[in-house]
């Protein structure tokens, strides 16, 4: 079950965790060493018997990784379920803790508050989510509170109902944003921690343009913007973040494709470089990753260009928490592409590749 496993010196190096689809018998989760100053990968373990580890978080402490299992067949019912993973701090490798029902189908999406204490789930069939304590050992306890959402949108083929596509709690952890693709909404949700439940803020939610399809969004590093990806028309949204309330207002949409695209694409991920300068968008369709830079005062983006990623349909990207690398899981080439970001312009130039089966999600530690 367990690969085999690689030393190095942990003071240039960091750590990637890659979740996939295992339609095609590949492994669940994949470890990688990351060389901080050439942006080389090297495998140090691979966890197999996983179905379909496709998103992964890791807590604050780097001590667990969290991973939804994307399946509507767990325990013979209609959902999936959210397994929890001990990190060997000297190794940086996993050993399975325990897995709990996601109480939905599908589970697409999760994060873990910034105590520590608990996991948010999106389960995208469900069109429901989430939230279950953690325990003082790290392992998942049963969920203590469920959400579903109702609604639909114009888009017939994608928003005939709730489809939750991401959950994300505030950098303080007082509120959890959860995108739900099949309804344009964001809705928000007060974490009420002594009870281990979620309480609808005031307003409850955030409208998007319809047929928008929100699917992945990012606070802004001082915490005063939030950027959401819309998947379905190919756009960006600017909101400012009220931290009392938890409420959002726009203030600035843009398109993440070239002027000049005329063909299908859908958006997937969202990230900012740790020093806020850069914000970046993936692009599948076009295959790429949309640049923009921001601006500290007004949180508003200028588009700076796109860089292909490599490969086809990028599902998920990350950059590392040194801003030097931006890595890019691509689904459709089974590939995973290490890019070193220009600290100037924000632009990508490739340095490093491996191959992967079905990539869906990178996760990324310096230890």
């Amino acid at each position: 079950m367990w690969g085999t496993l690689f030393s190095f010196a942990w003071a240039k190096q960091g750590v990637v965790y890659v979740g996939s689809y295992t339609a095609e018998n590949s492994a669940g989760i994949n470890v990688y060493s990351l060389d901080l100053k050439t942006g080389r990968m090297n495998i140090l373990q691979t966890v197999d018997g996983l179905k379909n580890p496709s998103f992964l978080t890791v807590d604050a402490r780097q001590r667990r990784l969290y991973a939804v299992f994307e399946t509507n067949d767990y325990l013979g019912a209609n959902q999936g379920a959210v397994g929890a993973f001990a990190i060997d701090q000297r190794k940086w490798t996993l050993s399975l803790l325990n897995q709990q029902p996601s109480q939905g189908a599908h589970p697409c999406h999760l994060a873990v508050d910034p105590q520590g204490e608990l996991v948010a789930v999106a389960n995208y069939s469900g069109g429901n989510i989430i939230l279950a304590p953690i325990s003082h050992d790290g392992s998942l306890l049963p969920a203590t509170f469920l959400a579903q959402h109702s609604g639909s949108g114009p888009n017939q083929s994608r928003q005939q109902e709730a489809h939750a596509h991401s959950v994300t709690f505030s950098p303080e952890g007082s509120f959890l944003l959860a995108a739900d693709l099949g309804i344009d909404k964001i809705m928000s949700y007060l974490v009420d921690r002594e009870n281990k439940q979620l309480v609808p803020s005031d307003p409850p939610f955030t409208a998007t343009a319809p047929g928008a399809g929100p699917r992945h969004l990012t606070f802004s590093a001082d915490g005063k913007y939030v950027y959401v990806i819309n998947e379905l028309n190919s756009t960006i949204s600017a909101y400012h973040y009220h931290a009392q309330s938890g409420a959002l207002s726009e203030f600035q949409t843009v398109s993440s494709l070239p002027l000049e695209f005329k063909g299908s694409n859908t958006c997937a991920d969202i990230h900012i470089t740790p020093n806020g300068q850069f914000l970046y968008g993936s692009n599948r369709g076009h295959d790429s990753l949309a640049i923009f830079k921001i601006n500290r005062q007004s949180g508003e983006l200028t588009p700076l260009g796109h860089s292909s990623c490599g490969g086809k349909t990028p599902r998920n990207f990350a950059v590392d928490p040194s801003g030097k690398f931006l890595l890019a899981a691509n689904q459709n080439s089974n590939n995973v592409v290490v890019f070193r970001i220009n600290r100037r312009d924000g632009s990508l130039n490739a340095v490093h590749e491996i191959n992967v089966s079905m990539p869906v999600c990178v996760k990324i530690i310096n230890p």
